[in-house]
């Protein structure tokens, strides 16, 4: 159940004032506890500290994608640097011998999609270089995705790049209306499709707002992947839907590889861990850049419900 209204408006004011403060950003980020929760959900602000974490994630048997932090560029400069920091990344991937098991996940709107007149045009130019680059450094993209607004535009974009590069991943929130006839529509073979249960506070008219609603939906479009001919990259840390995934592999006659498990960075890493040594695909979503501390406050001001979420995840590392 969404929190009550009024106090959502009220907190999602403060939490992105709180967004727009350099001050509250440095006084926030020396304190102990802040400290520990970037550490623990942000691998760190530069390129070379999210190879770092890579490396680490890698030597444990699990695969990554990092996502350089940004998103609802209004510049063209701004939207160019996001897409040099990712070039830079895949070079320094490639020479660490790491691009065998790191991808790296693509927000268009970092790229130039919500910019004025032809920001589609620009996201779908940025994002063909940044698969180029990909490809050559011997890995992928996957385009996340964001408020259903951009829905349309993310997977217009997406067709478009996979005419090319068709390894591109796609991202489907499993709390939109839509998202069934979406998972029909890709899973089809070669499509990499990552499911996810969706972050954003969005209408009721185009979401499923209660939470069974929510996880039936996803359960719904697990049974759509898992039984098409794609490659389902299932994204949740619930135990519960984690354990419906495997059954309905199972019944649909997958083997280890043709599927994935993804899971965000620093939330159940020992889960993380037992998947992988079961011997499945498990994938840690890895954010990181300059911008970490917006990513952090805007994931709370999207839904404020994600507070208790992070306040859990900071007692139990399970």
């Amino acid at each position: 159940m969404w929190v009550d209204e009024e106090e959502n408006v009220v907190l999602r004011r403060v939490l992105l004032g709180m967004s727009r403060s350099p001050q509250i950003k440095k006084a926030v980020s020396s304190l102990p506890v802040s400290s520990g929760i970037v550490a623990r959900f942000v691998a760190g602000e530069t390129n070379p500290e999210a190879v770092l974490a890579t490396e680490k994630l890698v030597s444990n048997g699990l695969n990554v994608t990092l996502d350089h932090l940004g998103e609802d560029v209004t510049d063209l400069a701004a939207a160019t640097a996001t897409v040099d920091a990712y070039l830079d990344v895949l070079t320094k991937l490639s020479a660490a011998g790491l691009t065998a098991n790191t991808e790296v996940s693509v927000k268009l709107s970092a790229v130039g999609q919500a910019l004025p007149g032809d920001g589609e045009k620009v996201a779908l130019e940025n994002a063909r270089t940044i698969c180029h680059a990909a490809r050559n450094a011997g890995t992928t993209v996957t385009l996340d995705m964001e408020d259903h607004t951009t829905t349309d535009s993310t997977l217009g974009i997406l067709r478009e790049l996979r005419q090319d590069f068709p390894e591109t991943g796609a991202v489907l929130q499993a709390y939109l209306r839509r998202t069934e006839a979406d998972c029909r529509d890709l899973a089809h073979a070669g499509s990499r499709v990552r499911l996810c249960k969706g972050a954003y506070k969005e209408p009721e008219s185009v979401a499923f707002q209660e939470k069974r609603q929510v996880d039936k939906a996803y359960v719904r479009a697990m049974k759509i992947l898992m039984n098409g001919a794609g490659y389902p990259m299932i994204a949740s840390h619930d135990p519960r839907l984690i354990s419906i995934a495997g059954a309905l592999a199972d019944r649909a006659n997958r083997q280890p590889g043709s599927y994935e498990y993804q899971m965000l960075f620093g939330i159940r890493p020992e889960e993380q861990l037992r998947l992988a040594g079961e011997g499945h695909t498990v994938r840690i979503y890895v954010p990181y850049g300059e911008d970490w501390y917006g990513y952090l406050v805007r994931r709370l001001a999207e839904r404020p419900a994600n507070l208790q979420f992070f306040a859990r995840s900071l007692i139990s590392k399970k």
